[in-house]
């Protein structure tokens, strides 16, 4: 036994530990996983996740060891958050639940392999160069929500044919807060009708975005894309029945809470693809190598239950076009 194995075996000792089982915690791959939401709320994302690491050949506990860091809607905190991570010297960061974790990672570093996901542009953000060629130290894998605002408005003008003033609720602390915003306000002109920007960024201010709602007397809301709103999904899809208003969101999570529609990509699918991603750069391959992925699958999920409590009749040519129905 040399040097190095005398002190792994005395550690076990001292730990209470197999031998095998610390010497294969001291050599896996540390992967810092930095996220906007809790750890509660992300747990099934977490899982999918683990999931493409072991498609990728990497097992969490055994290959690689994990370490969390939850902003929990709080985005000034992810600046910190990233830094404890790169401080941590980890292998990679995966920079998950949105943008504004990949803008505070790449801030963070230049040098440690950055995963992301989100919705927004990465390339407007400056985060990579390209969508084929990154070349630099992020890549990951961007969604499609945040560019279907336009057709969630449609969609909504559809089964309320004679709507004319929407809500749009928005995160002003979201990294694109205001080409969202700028592009609502486009897709509201294009069918003539009106919208009201309406802003929250923590969930004490939610009850009093709905009473505006009543106020500006807006036919429906429209959620945008954004982590901190998925995390306050129960509350908001509450606040939506209590005051009896048509809401669209752009995942599928509302939908499941109780929420009457959502358009968009397949979260669980993202994490996924993040761990196989992390998995190829554990490997040895290089952020800049590879392509960012872009998900091109959206679905139009319904929660049939919820638009019967609300009154709407939904038309045979209307459910015809939707891929999954909740009861």
């Amino acid at each position: 036994m040399d040097r190095r194995d005398l002190v792994v075996g005395l550690g076990c000792a001292a730990l209470g530990l197999p031998f095998v089982a610390l010497a294969q915690r001291l050599a896996a791959q540390v992967v810092g996983f930095l996220d906007t939401g809790a750890p509660n709320d992300r747990a099934p994302f977490v899982e999918a996740f683990r999931q493409g690491l072991k498609e990728g050949g990497y097992v969490d506990g055994k290959d690689v060891a994990i370490e969390y860091r939850w902003a929990e809607g709080r985005y000034d905190h992810l600046p910190r958050l990233a830094a404890e991570l790169v401080n941590r010297k980890v292998a990679v960061i995966v920079a998950a639940g949105g943008m504004d974790a990949a803008v505070a990672s790449k801030s963070a570093t230049s040098t440690i392999p950055i995963v992301f996901s989100g919705g927004a542009d990465p390339v407007k953000l400056g985060l990579v160069g390209s969508l084929s060629r990154p070349g630099g130290n992020v890549t990951g894998v961007a969604g499609i929500s945040r560019s279907l605002t336009a057709k969630r408005l449609e969609i909504l003008r559809d089964i309320l044919p004679s709507a004319t003033t929407f809500a749009y609720l928005v995160n002003p602390n979201a990294a694109d807060a205001g080409s969202t915003i700028k592009e609502v306000q486009e897709a509201a002109e294009a069918i003539h009708a009106t919208v009201q920007i309406l802003r929250a960024s923590s969930a004490s201010q939610l009850e009093a975005v709905f009473l505006t709602i009543q106020q500006v007397r807006a036919n429906a809301l429209l959620v945008a894309t954004d982590p901190f709103f998925l995390t306050n999904r129960d509350e908001i899809v509450a606040l939506a029945a209590r005051n009896a208003i048509p809401a669209s969101y752009s995942f599928r999570e509302f939908v499941v809470a109780g929420g009457l529609m959502s358009y968009g990509s397949n979260l669980a699918d993202t994490y996924r693809k993040m761990g196989v991603y992390t998995a190829r750069i554990l490997k040895g391959a290089k952020p800049a190598d590879l392509p960012v992925i872009q998900a091109t699958k959206v679905d139009l999920v319904v929660n049939l239950k919820t638009a019967k409590k609300l009154g709407l009749s939904l038309s045979r040519d209307f459910l015809s076009r939707v891929d999954e129905t909740i009861e």
